[in-house]
C-alpha cells in the first residue's frame, strides 16, 4: 500500500503542476513529429531526437480529430517548430497537451517503480521506500516527468538497462539477458545519449569480469566468454529494437520526401572530421536509421555554438564545471547530504562492491560525458544521473542505520526536508534552486534554459495581467516565436529575442522609448543567448527591482525605458528586405536609423555597407565594414567571432 500511495502522489504531483504549466520550448516540435512518424511514417521532421518518447506522447491523439498542417519543405528545424506550433495552437491546444503529458509521465512512473524494486532487491525492502520517497519528491524530476521531452523517458530505460545487467550477472538466463537488450535497445530509441547505456554495460560487464575471476567455484564468476557473449546479444537485441522504431527503414522520410538539408551535406557540415568520416561510413553501409544518423549529427554540431549561462556570467561556449555547479544549485539539500554521506559509506565499505559499481559507475560516466559535451543548457541532460543516485543514497542510508540508531533520526530528518521542500516548490518546478542558493526565486541569476525559464508560465502570466486589467503591455519572451503567447490571452506586444529572429519574427514597430509595463522572462532576462551587458538589449533591467514575478520566471516592470537596441533590431529587418527588392533609397533610410541607435551592433553597420555598396558607394561601404569588423574584434569578441570571416571577405570585395 506504502508503494501505491507514494506511486499516487507522484501522478498528483505531475498532473497538478503541468496542467497549470503552458507549453514549453521544445513540446510542440516533439508533439507534431511524434503525430507524424505515428501517422505518415515521416521522422525526418524532428531527427535530432529518436521517436520513442514522441510517439508515446502522440498515442492519445490518434483518436482525435485533428487538422494538421501541410508540409512546405523548409529546414527540417523551422518546419518542425512552425508546422508544431500550427499543429498545436491549431487544435484544442490545453486538451492534446494534457493527454500528450499524461502518455510521456507513464515513463516517470515507470522509473519509479523501477527505483524501488532495484533498491528493495539490493539493499532490502526499507531502502525501497527511501529510494522511492527521494525520487517522488525530487523537484528535477518532477520538472521534466510530464513534459513532451526525452529527458524523463531516457532517465527511465537507461536505468531500466543496467538494472537488468546486474540482475543478469547475478543470475544469468536468456530471459534476463533479453530484458537487457530489450531496455538497452528502448534507451537508444528515447533520446541519442542513450547509447552511453553501452559503454556503461561494457564497462559493468568488465568490473565484473575482473572482480569475480579470483572467487572461488564457476559459479560465482563472471567469465570473459560470458561478458563477451552478453554484449553481442545485448547489441543484436537492442540495435533490432531501434530499427524496429524506424520502420525497419533506413530513409528517415518516406518515399517523395528529402530530409532538407540533405543528409550528406549536414554530416559534411561537422566541425571535426574524423565523426564526419564515422557517421559517413555508417550512412554508407546503412548501419543505423538514416534519421539517427542524422540527429547524432546534430547533437553534436549544436554543441559547437550553444551559449552557456552559470553564476551569472555568459560564457560563447560549453564550460567543463557547468554541470557540478547546477546540481549543487538544482539539487535538494537534502539529496546532497546524502550524497555525502553515500561518499563516506563506500570509503567505510559499508555497502557491497557489486551495487556499488552498479550504481555509481554509469552516472559518473554520464556526467564526464556531459561535461565534455559543451551542451550546458540545462540540467534535464544529466537527469538520468538521479535514479542511480537515488538507489546508492537509500543503500547508504540503511547501511549507516545498521551501524547506529542515531543515523535513523538523520535519515528521517532528511526524507522530511525534502518532501517539504518540495511541497513549498510546488507547482513550478522548472525554476528550483535550493535554499543555499537563496531558492527558486533566485535561479535565473544563476543558470538559464530548462534551469529557470521554458517558457512555461503563460497561463499565470495572462492571469496575472487579467485580475489587474493590464491591456497594454511590452513582453520579452522566451519561447517568442515557437509559441503563440496570444492563444492564452496575453495583450502585450513582442520585444525582440535571439530565438525569435532565429523564427524569422518581425519587429518593425518597436519603438526606442516604451513605457511599462514590460514583463522579461527569465531566460531573456538573464542574456544568456545575447553574451555581455555590451550586446544585451536588456541588461539594464538586470539591476532594477521588478515590480512583481510570476511563477519566478516572469519578471514585471514598470515605469519608462529606452531600449534603443531592441528598436535598431526591426530597422535592421526593414533595410534588408528594402534591399533584396532594390528600394535602395529605403534600405539606406532605414540602415542609417539602425546604426543610429546602435552604433556599436556589428549586424546593423554591416548591413549599413551592403546597402552602401549596392548603391555603389564603395569608400563608404569600406568604411561600415571596417568599423563592423573592429567591434566584432573589440566588443565582447568572443562572443561575435562569426562575424570576422564574413566581415573580412566583404573587405576582400567577396
Amino acid at each position: 500500500m506504502g508503494v501505491i500511495g507514494l506511486l499516487s502522489i507522484l501522478v498528483l504531483q505531475l498532473a497538478l503542476s503541468v496542467h497549470q504549466e503552458s507549453i514549453t520550448w521544445d513540446e510542440d516540435d516533439h508533439l507534431y513529429a511524434g503525430y507524424m512518424s505515428l501517422k505518415t511514417g515521416d521522422f525526418g521532421l524532428n531527427p535530432e531526437h529518436p521517436p520513442l518518447v514522441k510517439m508515446l506522447a502522440a498515442l492519445p491523439l490518434l483518436s482525435m480529430d485533428l487538422k494538421v498542417p501541410p508540409l512546405q519543405q523548409r529546414e527540417f528545424k523551422h518546419e518542425a517548430f512552425l508546422n508544431g506550433r500550427e499543429f498545436v495552437f491549431g487544435n484544442d491546444a490545453d486538451r492534446l497537451l494534457f493527454r500528450a503529458r499524461m502518455a510521456a509521465s507513464l515513463l516517470t512512473v515507470l522509473l519509479a517503480v523501477l527505483v524501488f524494486f532495484a533498491a528493495r532487491e539490493m539493499f532490502g525492502l526499507a531502502a525501497g521506500f527511501v529510494a522511492l520517497t527521494l525520487l517522488v519528491f525530487d523537484p528535477n524530476l518532477l520538472a521534466h516527468g510530464a513534459l513532451v521531452t526525452t529527458d524523463a523517458g531516457l532517465s527511465c530505460f537507461l536505468f531500466a538497462a543496467v538494472y537488468a545487467f546486474y540482475r543478469y550477472v547475478k543470475h544469468p538466463s536468456p530471459g534476463r539477458l533479453a530484458l537487457v537488450g530489450l531496455a538497452t535497445g528502448l534507451a537508444f530509441a528515447a533520446k541519442h545519449t542513450g547509447v552511453l547505456a553501452a559503454p556503461s554495460i561494457a564497462l559493468l560487464a568488465l568490473v565484473e569480469w575482473l572482480r569475480t575471476r579470483k572467487s572461488d567455484g564457476p559459479k560465482s564468476r563472471f567469465s570473459f566468454p560470458r561478458a563477451v557473449a552478453a554484449l553481442v546479444v545485448t547489441a543484436v537485441i537492442s540495435l533490432t529494437i531501434l530499427w524496429a522504431f524506424y520502420g525497419f527503414r533506413y530513409a528517415a522520410r518516406p518515399a517523395g520526401l528529402d530530409l532538407n538539408p540533405p543528409s550528406a551535406e549536414y554530416i559534411q557540415g561537422l566541425s571535426r572530421p574524423g565523426e564526419a568520416k564515422l557517421l559517413q561510413t555508417i550512412a554508407h553501409y546503412k548501419l543505423l536509421p538514416e534519421s539517427y544518423i542524422y540527429g547524432l549529427a546534430d547533437v553534436r554540431m549544436i554543441s559547437d555554438f550553444y551559449a552557456s549561462y552559470l553564476l551569472g556570467k555568459p560564457y560563447p561556449h560549453g564550460v567543463w564545471f557547468y554541470f557540478p555547479a547546477a546540481m549543487l544549485i538544482k539539487s535538494t539539500v537534502p539529496f546532497l547530504v546524502l550524497l555525502a554521506m553515500s561518499v563516506w559509506a563506500i570509503v567505510r565499505r559499508r555497502l557491497p562492491a557489486r551495487e556499488v559499481w552498479f550504481l555509481a559507475l554509469p552516472p559518473v560516466l554520464y556526467l564526464a560525458v556531459a561535461m565534455s559535451a559543451h551542451m550546458n543548457i540545462g540540467m534535464r541532460h544529466v537527469l538520468p544521473m538521479y535514479a542511480f543516485l537515488t538507489v546508492l543514497q537509500a543503500g547508504a542510508a540503511i547501511a549507516l542505520i545498521r551501524v547506529s540508531r542515531k543515523w535513523l533520526y538523520v535519515v528521517v530528518v532528511l526524507l522530511a526536508m525534502q518532501v517539504i521542500t518540495t511541497v513549498k516548490a510546488y507547482p513550478n518546478f522548472i525554476p528550483y534552486a535550493n535554499e543555499m542558493w537563496g531558492g527558486s526565486s533566485q535561479t535565473w541569476h544563476l543558470l538559464s534554459d530548462s534551469n529557470s525559464d521554458w517558457a512555461q508560465q503563460l497561463k499565470a502570466t495572462s492571469k496575472y495581467l487579467r485580475e489587474r486589467g493590464v491591456k497594454d503591455c511590452w513582453f520579452v519572451y522566451f519561447g517568442e516565436g515557437v509559441i503563440p503567447y496570444q492563444y492564452y490571452g496575453i495583450p502585450c506586444k513582442a520585444l525582440p529575442t535571439q530565438d525569435a529572429l532565429w523564427m524569422n519574427e518581425k519587429f518593425y514597430d518597436v519603438p526606442a522609448e516604451v513605457d511599462g509595463p514590460v514583463l522579461i522572462s527569465g531566460g531573456d532576462l538573464s542574456g544568456f543567448e545575447y553574451g555581455p551587458a555590451e550586446l544585451n538589449p536588456y541588461a539594464q533591467f538586470q539591476t532594477l527591482k521588478p515590480s512583481a514575478v510570476i511563477q519566478n520566471g516572469v519578471y514585471v516592470f514598470d515605469g519608462h525605458f529606452a531600449i534603443p537596441m531592441a528598436a535598431a533590431v526591426g530597422h535592421v529587418q526593414k533595410a534588408e528586405e528594402f534591399l533584396a527588392a532594390r528600394q535602395l533609397d529605403d534600405a539606406l533610410r532605414e540602415s542609417q536609423i539602425a546604426v543610429e541607435l546602435s552604433p556599436t551592433s556589428v549586424k546593423a553597420n554591416v548591413t549599413l555597407g551592403d546597402v552602401l555598396r549596392a548603391m555603389g558607394r564603395e569608400e563608404e561601404a569600406r568604411e561600415s565594414y571596417e568599423k563592423a569588423l573592429n567591434l566584432a574584434e573589440t566588443v565582447a569578441p568572443e562572443f561575435q567571432v562569426g562575424w570576422v570571416a564574413g566581415i573580412q571577405q566583404k573587405l576582400a570585395g567577396k
